[in-house]
């Protein structure tokens, strides 16, 4: 079999990168090693920039997002008692738009199975060969046979556990990474949310966050020790803890119900450089992870994905090799200056073990300054919406 270009992965990345190029046409085929349920059934992101919203736009899958996300045009962040607002559209004529990150996949999924794009599910024991020739090629195991794609380009969108990184020879690649020692302890429950925004709190007893999938469908989370365990948290302990780590009127507000999911999500900040590797490219989680405190893990997968299709585009349309070469550092430009805003967000909020009272106090004087400075505000702001790609 023979493809312009095998994508490992049928996440967000792959799934929008596919598309894309299916339009343009652009030969590609998707292989991913679980099954189509198992893909959906992933609870991620929800948070969507302007810019990522148009990619799927783009796609022509942007349909249901429009008739049922939840555009917002700011979010709250509350310290000492106190909520403070923090106007995203007033600050930079931008919103973002609050759509839930399985039914993003599962929209790029309908539109690809619409255009009679192949995605090959349980494909085991994926492998990208010769990458670093002309002719490199994909192989795997389905139905108790060894499959070959030979192809010009392979895009590893299967994130940061995935084979593509892995396959990369150790000498050729550098990573950084930092592991924090807390993680967030995440419910979903039908019920209505606390707030028409997001609602970040900063807390001795450590962060919380107030989100929203549906007007009634709500995502809370609490900062929890990087060693918790699930078991300990029945529904009633997290609906006492997260009211605890709010302001009073808003924990008054609250309406809570049982659970329909419960997770403990471990935070870190990871980037491989380079992102392309003779003809193989990371795209998304294959190649960094970002703290989701910034709500940036999605939308920097989109972000890379604009930059490789456009590059592929400029291949087999133009006939140029410039895109191709400038992938990495655009892609990589990008992606730290979002480490460095998820990182600012997650130190500012969150309470870490060895932080004493001095880096209490340090941590109280950048938030009251935040919210006495338009600069800074703004700084936030465009952050928050998303830098230009």
């Amino acid at each position: 079999m023979r493809t312009q270009i095998a994508i490992i992965g049928s996440g967000p990345a792959g799934l929008l990168l596919g598309q894309l190029l299916t339009n343009a046409g652009i030969d590609n085929i998707i292989l991913e090693r679980t099954t189509k349920e198992h893909v959906l059934s992933r609870i991620r992101a929800g948070v969507l920039e302007e810019g990522t919203a148009a990619m799927l736009d783009t796609t022509g899958a942007g349909g249901r997002m429009h008739s049922e996300s939840l555009p917002h045009d700011g979010f709250d962040i509350t310290f000492d008692g106190r909520r403070h607002r923090v106007d995203l559209f007033e600050l930079t004529g931008k919103r973002v738009i609050i759509y839930g990150q399985t039914e993003l996949t599962h929209d790029l999924m309908d539109k690809r199975e619409a255009s009679e794009a192949l995605s090959v599910y349980e494909a085991a024991n994926v492998q990208p060969h010769d990458f670093e020739s002309g002719r490199p090629h994909v192989t795997y195991e389905k139905d108790g046979k060894v499959h070959r794609i030979d192809c010009d380009f392979i895009a590893g969108c299967d994130g940061y556990h995935g084979i593509s990184r892995k396959a990369v020879p150790e000498k050729a690649i550098e990573t950084f990474e930092r592991a924090y020692p807390f993680g967030w302890l995440g419910i979903i429950a039908d019920v209505p949310p606390v707030g028409d925004e997001l609602v970040y709190a900063n807390h001795p007893r450590g962060f919380a966050l107030c989100s929203m999938r549906t007007p009634t469908r709500s995502r809370y989370y609490v900062q929890v020790p990087a060693d918790e365990k699930i078991e300990n948290w029945s529904d009633e302990r997290f609906w006492d803890e997260i009211r605890r780590r709010l302001p009073e009127g808003t924990a008054e507000a609250m309406i809570t119900g049982p659970s329909v999911e419960k997770s403990i999500a471990p935070i870190r900040s990871f980037v491989a450089e380079p992102l392309r590797f003779g003809r193989l490219f990371l795209a998304g989680d294959a190649g960094h992870i970002v703290p989701p405190t910034g709500a940036k893990g999605l939308n920097l997968a989109a972000s890379d994905v604009n930059y490789l299709f456009d590059a592929f585009h400029e291949f087999y349309l133009e006939n140029s090799s410039d895109g191709i070469e400038a992938y990495s550092q655009k892609a990589l430009a990008r992606v730290w200056k979002a480490e460095r805003f998820s990182w600012w967000m997650t130190t500012t909020l969150h309470r870490f073990p060895d932080q004493g009272t001095f880096g209490q106090k340090i941590q109280h004087a950048e938030l009251d300054y935040l919210f006495q400075s338009r600069a800074a505000l703004t700084m936030l702001a465009e952050n928050y919406v998303g830098l230009p790609y």
